[in-house]
């Protein structure tokens, strides 16, 4: 395949799998329950930190998180009491626990109280061509708190060479354009040519059978080769690819 080819193979292919049937098997179904932009990033954020394993489970998973933050998610985080907390305890999906859950909802409420909420950080934080610099401050400014050192690993930090799939997935949905009913385009203030893909086993597998891709760990290193093949089709809109690379690995078993 020339380049022009592969283009368009993965332009239509991103066309087809940009759709709002889409939802109907995906995580980012959860944020569409609601309405207010807070309870939206809230509800993102917090289903994003747990996209991992089956998706069924995750789905399961992060509508029992919404129900116990009252299905109000800023409100919960911004008006809870300590004993509150408590309610929390039982939550488990995979290596996240109550515990960590309960920490997620005070540094929440931090960044809400003190740092403007999530936008705000990700948008202060911000460099000329990436996110990535953002997303390590992000995990800093998430752990300013008192914490449990285990509760850290459920924030990626991409200067430290992680692909930090699922933050930059919820960055997709927070700042891609929703004229496609799938992502949000609720932060105004950061720009899609910035974002990263999801990179994870299914678009990293595809990428190289691509040759997007030859480095063969799904680290910071390949998100960096993979952004830069990505530009060069679409460089306002390279995430758009991700909808290509994930429907082929996961529908098409490409």
């Amino acid at each position: 395949m020339t380049k022009a080819e592969l283009k368009e193979f993965l332009d239509e292919k991103a066309e087809q799998y940009e759709h709002p049937k889409f939802l109907e098997a995906d995580p980012i179904q959860i944020p569409h329950r609601f309405t207010i932009k807070e309870d939206i990033e809230i509800s993102a954020f917090l289903t994003a930190t747990i996209a991992w394993g089956n998706r069924k489970s995750i789905i399961n998973n992060a509508s029992r998180m919404m129900e116990m933050l009252d299905n109000a998610p800023y409100d919960f985080i911004k008006n809870h009491k300590v004993s509150d907390l408590d309610s929390l305890a039982s939550f488990v999906h995979r290596t996240f626990n109550g515990d960590d859950f309960q920490y997620f909802v005070k540094a929440l409420k931090n960044i809400y109280s003190f740092h403007g909420g999530l936008e705000s950080l990700f948008k202060k934080h911000q460099k000329v061509n990436t996110l990535q610099p953002s997303i390590s401050k992000f995990k800093e400014v998430f752990f300013e708190i008192p914490h449990q050192k285990r509760t850290t690993k459920h924030v990626s930090n991409p200067l430290k060479g992680s692909a930090a799939k699922r933050i930059n997935m919820f960055l997709r949905w927070m700042v891609r354009p929703s004229d496609k009913g799938v992502d949000f385009g609720l932060w105004k203030g950061i720009s899609p040519s910035l974002l990263s893909c999801p990179l994870d086993v299914h678009s990293g597998n595809v990428a190289r059978k691509l040759k997007l891709l030859k480095r063969k760990q799904n680290d910071a290193k390949s998100l960096t080769e993979l952004d830069k093949n990505l530009r060069k089709f679409d460089a306002k809109d390279p995430v758009k690819y991700d909808f290509a690379l994930f429907g082929l690995g996961v529908f098409e078993k490409f």
